[in-house]
């Protein structure tokens, strides 16, 4: 999954302009839980969309850049399991299957079955061959699945560490080994042991080997793991020695196929190579205190600056009262020019009272306060030296070097001693004593030459040119596997290396977790409490939208907006529409489950899982009918060129992720033009004409509006009535002043004709005993609470076509009708007093 790092400052101004309401009295709430194992034929039953069983017509197949089945288009609305929750037992694995069916789920991923061995992993005790008797509750499950239309996507490397070598040898590489895995010779040969083990396996309740197994959609390679990324990201920088070995022994045999004698290598790097420049701070050595440098608190924070002069002269941050985010503190230095290509090292000392992070970066400081760099510092009691160089950009007038996110813990920060120039640029060609070229270092990477650049960047895209079609040729030559096959994600690996693959993938979180005193720290953590419809900037959607690959299927194998965002009804009926205006082809909800054996939980445990929160579950089947039943038609298409050339060049300069943003179109396009990017086609410009009106993004009105002849929906902060073609939505006051309101023909070509209607109506959720323990509501740190699971009601009217005699009920938790609401006029008036998220309309 997708492990999100806070440097984007647009969110974090977003943050900043959005207050949370106070906290809504306990009695404003309801117990809505949705039973686990619930497969009642009802108003909210949309299994009808699935065909059975999944397969039926042969292998999901690509035809003019989409998923097929036989000769029909396939939508992918899936799931991840994580961990043990890829087990059920056999008593719960057909009641799971069931459930899912019902609310339009069409795709498991099966996601970390490698992390561990039984019973929470797919692995006999020491990782080397596969559990018999967990391998037989996959086998069933996955049979399971299939009966109820549910295709299978199985993931090869996630978060194994490979048992290669001693652990005690491996100190220093990136957790489950990701990035190195991509170049070592032994890892990619347990990566096809594994492979085989599992994929020619044949499951007893098929009758099939999983490469033969119309049941399986995909297949994954490796999870968010790709050597340019890895590298990019400073994670290759302190690998263990055998494996830099291997990486130096590759990079040499490279150099020498390259420029055959060390003399021509040296004179391709040497253009460039120069001292280092002036100094640019002022005051670096803060002699005259804090002249020239800006001292920031947000959203509450209280803290100090000042200057020291016990024995050297240093600045101390003072955090007394800290706030929700590392940035809330901040101090920094603008008003600096930088000239574009150009390298810059900034050299000083830091510590701190305690052993605690901070960050060092470089950044516009004016709009769009763009970031060029930043570097963690882990600071300890003792004064240690640190090193920050950065590649400018673009030519900037006005550029800020600050230190940075110190504002979410009590303590002190000094810094002293702080020198920025140009850079001292490197051209040299060395060799160690083995007569190797040693590895380049993120580090050091601004140091050296273009041409050293250069020559480093191609040679890891060489590497990752090898390993992915590498894989691919054996998992389709070699295992003779039938499915389409995925490689990893774009954001970690470039579009022109993973177009190689049959599908393209993408993740994206919305308010991912952010953990203050290490990862996955359970108590330790921040959620923005924010909402996403109508953002300034979109949120996570254009970000997907501008990696989309032309003429290839594009899925979104993780998303999700984590809870305990009390505004996360929005998630699916947001992603949902988006998707299907884009005309992509998969989405997957990260996760169903984590959990190994606990599924009738009856209140949502953690960030991810969905399978329990109510009103995630609960906006599906409308959200699916935007989706998979295509209610939303496609945006038109805008194609943005970009030559393998200019994709290579932007790694370069800027890391593996290479999206249309970075080659002129604007973010706010993708909300009227489904957007991709190609190496091959001609650019196709946007079609004139009006904006669609089938999605709107209002970000005046902090709002999102789905209007479709089947759908309509209005998503996010309560304001005027919308008129929306024959129906009119009129929300009510809400506790935390938003709301989620959709409408769904279940029966009929539109509204106006329709014989049956569903109305679902969510807003915030929480868990019974559920402890917040800030006013922001971004953490409740290890006090989920426990079941039931509470929900508002949400207030409103919805006026659907004139002419037509009406009936309403409110349903109850499995959708079956429980009480009758008066309907006048066509006009249903919805409210808490139903302690309903769903009503049933239906029409003489």
């Amino acid at each position: 999954m997708f492990h999100s790092k806070h440097s984007a400052l647009a969110l974090a101004i977003l943050a900043s302009m959005v207050c949370s309401p106070p906290a809504a009295p306990a009695a404003d709430l309801f117990p809505f839980v949705l039973p686990w194992d619930d497969s009642t034929h009802t108003a909210t039953d949309v299994s009808a969309w699935l065909d059975l069983p999944a397969g039926k017509e042969g292998f999901v197949a690509v035809t003019d850049g989409h998923l097929y089945e036989g000769g029909k288009r396939l939508r992918i609305f899936g799931v991840n399991f994580a961990f043990g929750a890829n087990f059920p037992t056999k008593a719960d694995a057909p009641k799971v299957a069931a459930r899912m069916a019902k609310f339009g789920i069409n795709c498991v991923r099966f996601h970390h079955m490698d992390n561990q061995s039984a019973p929470n992993g797919i692995w006999a005790a020491g990782m080397r061959s596969l559990d018999a008797g967990q391998l037989d509750k996959l086998d069933f499950f996955i049979s399971k699945l299939k009966e109820h239309g549910i295709y299978a996507d199985l993931n090869l490397h996630v978060s194994r560490t490979y048992p290669d070598r001693p652990g005690a040898e491996k100190a220093g590489n990136p957790s489950y080994d990701k990035g190195v895995d991509n170049f070592s010779a032994q890892m990619i040969e347990e990566q096809k042991e594994y492979a085989r083990e599992l994929l020619s396996h044949v499951n007893p309740y098929t009758g099939n080997a999983y490469v033969n197994e119309p049941g399986v959609a995909l297949i994954e390679i490796n999870n968010e793991n790709a050597l340019l990324f890895e590298w990019w990201s400073g994670g290759l920088d302190k690998i263990a020695a055998a494996y830099k070995s291997e990486l130096s022994q590759l990079w040499t045999a490279w150099l020498a196929s390259k420029y055959g004698s060390g003399e021509k290598q040296a004179a391709a790097w040497a253009p460039g190579a120069h001292a280092a420049g002036s100094e640019l701070l002022a005051n670096g050595d803060f002699s005259h205190g804090l002249d020239g440098w800006s001292f920031e608190r947000h959203e509450g924070a209280e803290a100090t600056a000042t200057v020291e002069t016990d024995g050297t002269a240093h600045l101390r941050v003072g955090v007394t009262k800290p706030a929700s985010e590392p940035w809330h503190v901040q101090i920094g230095c603008a008003g600096l020019k930088l000239k574009a290509g150009e390298s810059y090292t900034m050299r000083f000392k830091a510590k701190s009272d305690a052993n605690r992070s901070a960050r060092v970066g470089a950044s516009q400081a004016h709009e769009p306060w763009g970031v060029i760099d930043s570097m963690e510092l882990k600071l300890t009691p003792e004064w240690k030296a640190f090193t920050f160089s950065f590649v400018a950009k673009q030519d900037e007038e006005n550029t800020r070097v600050s230190f940075t996110s110190m504002g979410t813990q009590v303590g002190a920060y000094d810094f002293a001693a702080a020198h920025l120039s140009v850079s001292a640029v490197n051209g040299d060609v060395a060799r160690d004593s083995a007569g190797l070229a040693p590895v380049f270092t993120r580090a050091e990477y601004a140091l050296r030459t273009v041409g050293a650049q250069t020559d480093w960047h191609r040679f890891l895209w060489s590497l990752e040119e090898r390993y992915w079609p590498g894989m691919y040729r054996f998992l389709r030559d070699e295992l003779h596997a039938k499915p389409l096959i995925v490689g990893t994600q774009l954001y970690w690996s470039p579009f022109p290396i993973q177009q190689q693959m049959d599908v393209i993938d993408s993740h994206a979180y919305w308010q991912h977790p952010e953990f203050l005193h290490g990862d996955w720290n359970d108590k330790d953590w921040t959620v923005h409490n924010i909402p996403m419809a109508g953002s300034p900037n979109g949120g996570t959607l254009p970000g997907l939208a501008l990696q989309r690959v032309a003429g290839k299927p594009y899925i979104c194998s993780e998303y999700n907006e984590s809870a305990p965002n009390t505004y996360s009804a929005e998630t699916f009926p947001l992603i949902c529409a988006f998707a299907a205006a884009q005309d992509w082809d998969g989405i997957f909800a990260f996760a169903y489950s984590h959990r190994t054996d606990d599924w009738n939980k009856g209140y949502f445990p953690s960030f991810f899982d969905i399978d329990q929160h109510p009103v995630k579950m609960a906006t599906l089947p409308a959200a699916l009918a935007t989706w998979l039943r295509g209610d939303v038609p496609p945006f038109p298409a805008i194609v943005k060129v970009i030559t393998p050339q200019a994709a290579i060049e932007q790694a370069r300069k800027g890391g593996p992720r290479i999206a249309a943003d970075q080659f002129g179109v604007a973010r706010q396009e993708a909300f009227t033009h489904r957007i991709s990017v190609s190496t091959a086609l001609e650019a196709q410009p946007g079609a004139s004409g009006p904006p669609p009106t089938s999605l709107v993004w209002d970000t005046k009105n902090a709002r999102a509006i789905v209007d479709t002849a089947r759908s309509k929906a209005l998503i996010g902060k309560v304001g005027e009535p919308v008129q929306l073609g024959g129906v009119k939505i009129a929300p009510g006051e809400s506790m935390q002043h938003w709301s989620v309101i959709q409408i769904t023909v279940l029966e009929g070509p539109d509204f106006k004709s329709a014989h049956r209607v569903l109305v679902t109506a969510t807003g915030y959720a929480e868990n019974s005993g559920m402890k917040w323990h800030d006013e922001a509501k971004s953490t409740v740190g290890r006090d989920w609470g426990h079941a039931p699971s509470l929900v508002e009601g949400i207030g409103g009217t919805i006026t659907l076509p004139p002419g037509r005699n009406w009936k309403a009920w409110a349903l109850d938790e499995t959708g079956v009708r429980k009480t009758e609401v008066p309907v006048a006029d066509g006009a249903l008036r919805i409210g808490p007093q139903w302690k309903t998220l769903w009503y049933e309309m239906e029409a003489d």
